[in-house]
């Protein structure tokens, strides 16, 4: 039994260079300060499980109504059972439990078990690989000279990231608030210029903007084809399965979702029998936790397709290296202007190095295997929930 004592978080500080625009974009942006939150789980053999996450997510208000009531005394190792019951709490909750918190809560319960077992949260999960291939996946566009501007811009940024080992690349393209966006034109224009600067042997993929038309969506998604991208991804509001059913129908390529529809394994389920998407997308953070994302894979896997895991981390990488039907790990949000592998204040290295073949390797630590500064996060604490 691994007996939970307590749950607790801490608001800290720390310096970033990302920047965000009017509809919540990631840019790069002068030296500014950041807040993010430490989620702690603690047993009562004195081990704790971690999980970072946004400051709202795990505020007083939700560990105290709903994370403590259901957490604090049970058994950790019954994760299922206590994320069945905290899921329960959703129903009434008014919105307040989101499913980023059920995730954040899943992750802290997995770091736990993991490091109370001095076993890699991978292993835990099944360990199907200890490597994994990576896609540089991109920031969106913008209108920053040098930056992600231009066809030309995202060609240039392209070879970049080839030099540096990557053998696939995802486009996220514009986006209001940039002037000229939506534009189909200008989205066909860069995954252009991006296959040829690059050539025929890169995966290529396009996150393009989430509300085009049925219309607009099918003259991208023909011009995919004739470049050989390797998928098409949340290019219209995910709310309407019926539109991806329609699309799914009319286009050769491979289309993967949904990411950001809420419902977790449940409406992923309805996407497969509707035949919404060829590929099925789920991530720790949108669909729930750790546990749910599996859940999903498995899904996939019943239904003969890939599951590919939305966003970097480790609790995705963490499943990533669990499921055989995963064929990339998400690494990102790159710009030319930003360091990716620039270590954050609050860590002491980056959970997801890159080798020059452009392999990502599980983290062979206890847990979910982030070597976390807690000297720092202590120092640069503004709040404890």
């Amino acid at each position: 039994m691994i007996k939970i004592e307590s749950v607790s978080a801490v608001e800290f500080t720390h310096p970033t260079r990302r920047s965000v625009d009017a509809a919540g974009h990631s840019h790069p942006g002068p030296l500014g300060t950041g807040h993010l939150a430490l989620l702690t789980i603690r047993s009562t053999d004195g081990v704790e499980g971690h999980c970072f996450a946004p400051p709202q997510v795990v505020r007083p208000h939700v560990l105290n109504q709903f994370v403590r009531r259901v957490l604090v005394g049970g058994n950790a190792l019954n994760r299922e059972k206590l994320w069945a019951e905290l899921e329960h709490w959703q129903r009434g909750s008014a919105g307040q439990l989101t499913d980023r918190a059920l995730g954040a809560v899943d992750s802290a319960l997995y770091d736990l078990i993991g490091r109370t077992l001095n076993t890699p949260v991978y292993q835990l999960l099944g360990g199907y690989r200890d490597k994994i291939p990576a896609y540089g996946s991109t920031m969106c566009g913008d209108e920053l000279a040098g930056g992600l501007s231009t066809p030309e811009d995202y060609a240039d940024f392209a070879l970049k990231l080839v030099a540096r080992g990557y053998k696939a690349i995802k486009l996220h393209t514009w986006m209001p608030p940039v002037a000229f966006a939506p534009s189909t034109t200008m989205d066909i224009a860069a995954c252009t210029a991006v296959r040829e600067a690059v050539g025929p042997d890169i995966a290529l993929m396009l996150d393009g903007y989430h509300e085009y038309s049925r219309t607009d969506a099918l003259r991208i998604g023909r011009a995919l084809e004739e470049l050989e991208f390797t998928w098409f991804e949340e290019m219209m509001n995910e709310q309407s399965t019926a539109s991806y059913t329609w699309l799914a129908g009319q286009l050769r390529i491979p289309i993967l979702g949904p990411e950001s529809l809420s419902g977790k394994h449940y409406a992923r389920a309805g996407w497969v029998t509707a035949g919404a998407s060829d590929i099925l997308r789920a991530g720790v953070t949108g669909c729930g936790g750790i546990g749910p994302t599996m859940k999903v894979a498995a899904l996939a896997e019943s239904f003969g397709m890939f599951c590919e895991v939305h966003g970097n981390g480790a609790p995705n990488l963490a499943v990533c290296g669990a499921i055989r039907n995963c064929r990339w790990y998400e690494r990102g949000l790159l710009h030319p202007f930003l360091d990716y592998e620039e270590v954050p204040a609050y860590l002491n290295a980056i959970v997801d190095p890159m080798d020059n073949e452009g392999y990502v390797s599980l983290p062979q630590g206890p847990g979910l295997g982030e070597d976390i500064n807690f000297d720092y996060i202590a120092k640069h604490t503004v709040a404890t929930y």
